[in-house]
C-alpha cells in the first residue's frame, strides 16, 4: 500500500507539473500582429464595447415594441377602515352618525397589462442614435486595433534591437578581452606602457556596463512585448524575424507617394461620428415638442373574502378589463425646449469645426510621418556606410597598435567610434520599421475594421 500510494502521488505531481507548464510561442512579425489584435487586453475590451453597443441598439428598439407586465397583489386589512354614515339611514336620530365598515377583510388581485407605443418622435431619433453609436464603437475598435498593431511592431522591433545589442556587445567584449590579454603580455615583456592596458580596461568596463544594461532592457522589452500580445509576461516567445531583414523589407520610398483619402482615416471617421451624434441630439431636442401617443389594454381578476381561501376552488373571482389611449401634448415649457435646441445646435457647430480641424491635423500628421520615414531611411542607409567605415578604421588601428605604430588611446577612440556606429546602425533599423508603421496607421493600411455581426457571433 505504501508503494502504491507513492506511485499515485508521483503520477499526480507529474500531471500537475505538466499542466502548469508555460505555453511557448514562435512568431514572426505578421503573426505577432495577428495574434495581438485578437488577444490584446485592450482589443478584447474594445470588441466588448461593440457587443455592448449592439445590446444598447436592441434595448432602444425594444422600448417601442409591445411591453407586457403582470402584477399580483394581496391585501389583509388587519383593522378595517371605518366610515361614518348618517344615523337616520340606519334608523337613528337625525344629526347622528353610525360607524360602519365596507368590503371584506382580505382581497387578492391579478392584472396583466399590454403597453404599446404608437408614436414618439424621440423614439425614432433614438433608433438613429443607437445605430450611430454602434458605428462609433466599431470605429473606436478599428482605432484600437491599429494602435495595437503599431505597438506590437514597436515592441517586436525593440526586442530584436536589444538582442542585436547584446550580441554585438558580447562580441566586442570578447575582442577587447583578447586585446587586453595580448597587451598585458606585451607590457610584461616591457614593450609597452601600462597606460595601454588601462586604456583598454576602461573600454572594457564601458562595454560591460552597456552589456548589462542591454540584458536588462531585453528583459523589459520582452515583458512589454508579451503584454502587447495579451499573454503573461513570463511566457516564452521566440521571434523568428531578424531586425535587418525587417528593416530592408520596410525601407521603401514607394509608400511616400501613396495618397491619403481623409475619409479612410480612423480619426476622421470618429470625428464624423461625433458630428452625426450632435446632429441627432439636435433632432432629439426638436422632437420633444411633438406629441406622443401610446395605448394600453389590461385584463385582471379580483377576489374578496374575510378569510384566506383564495386558493379554494369555491372562491369566486371577478373579471375586469380596460382599454386606453394616452396622448401627451407638450404645450408650454417657458422656453426650456428652445434653449435645449439652441444648445444642441451650438454643439453641432463645434463638432463640424472639430471635423474640419481633424482633416487638417491628419494631413499634417501624414506629412510629418512621411518626413520622419524618409529621414529614417536616409539615416539607415548612412548608418550602413558609417559602420563599414568604422569597422575599417578600427581594424587599421588594431594593426597599428599591435605593430606599435599607434597608441592605445587611438585604438580606444577607434573602438568607441565603432561601438557608437553599431548602436546607431541597429537603432536606425528600428526607426525605419516604426516610421513605416506610423504612416500605415494614418493611411489605415492595412484596414483592420471588424464588423459588428462578427463581434456579435464571437460574444
Amino acid at each position: 500500500m505504501r508503494n502504491l500510494t507513492l506511485i499515485v502521488f508521483t503520477v499526480l505531481l507529474t500531471v500537475s507539473a505538466f499542466g502548469q507548464k508555460e505555453a511557448t510561442y514562435s512568431l514572426n512579425l505578421q503573426e505577432a500582429v495577428a495574434f495581438a489584435v485578437d488577444s490584446n487586453y485592450t482589443a478584447i475590451n474594445s470588441r466588448r464595447d461593440i457587443a455592448k453597443a449592439l445590446q444598447q441598439k436592441w434595448e432602444t428598439t425594444a422600448s417601442g415594441l409591445p411591453q407586457i407586465s403582470g402584477k399580483l397583489s394581496y391585501n389583509n386589512n388587519i383593522r378595517q377602515p371605518v366610515t361614518l354614515i348618517p344615523g337616520e339611514i340606519a334608523g337613528g336620530a337625525p344629526g347622528t352618525f353610525v360607524p360602519v365598515t365596507f368590503g371584506t377583510k382580505q382581497n387578492a388581485n391579478a392584472v396583466a397589462t399590454l403597453n404599446q407605443l404608437i408614436f414618439d418622435g424621440s423614439y425614432l431619433v433614438g433608433l438613429q442614435a443607437a445605430n450611430s453609436f454602434l458605428n462609433f464603437s466599431e470605429n473606436l475598435n478599428e482605432k484600437t486595433r491599429l494602435e495595437v498593431r503599431k505597438g506590437v511592431i514597436n515592441a517586436y522591433g525593440s526586442v530584436l534591437l536589444s538582442e542585436e545589442l547584446i550580441a554585438i556587445f558580447e562580441k566586442n567584449k570578447t575582442t577587447l578581452e583578447k586585446n587586453i590579454f595580448e597587451t598585458q603580455e606585451i607590457f610584461k615583456n616591457g614593450l609597452t606602457e601600462e597606460e595601454s592596458v588601462e586604456q583598454l580596461e576602461i573600454t572594457l568596463l564601458d562595454i560591460d556596463t552597456q552589456l548589462s544594461n542591454a540584458k536588462r532592457s531585453n528583459l523589459i522589452a520582452r515583458q512589454m512585448f508579451n503584454a502587447a500580445l495579451g499573454i503573461p509576461v513570463e511566457s516564452t516567445v521566440m521571434l523568428t524575424d531578424k531586425l535587418d531583414n525587417l528593416a530592408q523589407a520596410n525601407a521603401s520610398l514607394a509608400l511616400l507617394s501613396q495618397s491619403l483619402n481623409p475619409e479612410q482615416n480612423i480619426d476622421y471617421k470618429i470625428a464624423q461620428n461625433l458630428t452625426e451624434q450632435r446632429t441627432l441630439e439636435m433632432k432629439l431636442e426638436k422632437s420633444r415638442a411633438l406629441p406622443s401617443l401610446s395605448a394600453f389594454v389590461n385584463y385582471g381578476t379580483s377576489a374578496f373574502s374575510d378569510d384566506f381561501n383564495f386558493l379554494s376552488g369555491n372562491q369566486p373571482w371577478f373579471q375586469s378589463s380596460l382599454l386606453g389611449i394616452n396622448l401627451d401634448v407638450p404645450i408650454f415649457s417657458s422656453g426650456m425646449r428652445n434653449a435645449k435646441t439652441k444648445r444642441a445646435a451650438i454643439a453641432l457647430e463645434q463638432a463640424e469645426t472639430q471635423l474640419t480641424e481633424t482633416v487638417e491635423t491628419i494631413n499634417l500628421e501624414l506629412n510629418t510621418a512621411r518626413s520622419n520615414y524618409q529621414f529614417a531611411i536616409e539615416k539607415y542607409e548612412n548608418a550602413k556606410k558609417n559602420i563599414a567605415l568604422a569597422e575599417r578604421i578600427e581594424k587599421k588601428n588594431q594593426v597599428k597598435f599591435t605593430e606599435g605604430l599607434s597608441t592605445s588611446f587611438d585604438l580606444r577612440q577607434a573602438q568607441t567610434q565603432l561601438y557608437s556606429a553599431q548602436q546607431q546602425y541597429f537603432q536606425s533599423m528600428l526607426d525605419v520599421i516604426n516610421a513605416k508603421a506610423a504612416i500605415e496607421t494614418i493611411l489605415n493600411t492595412p484596414e483592420l475594421r471588424i464588423e459588428s455581426e462578427v463581434v456579435k457571433n464571437q460574444n
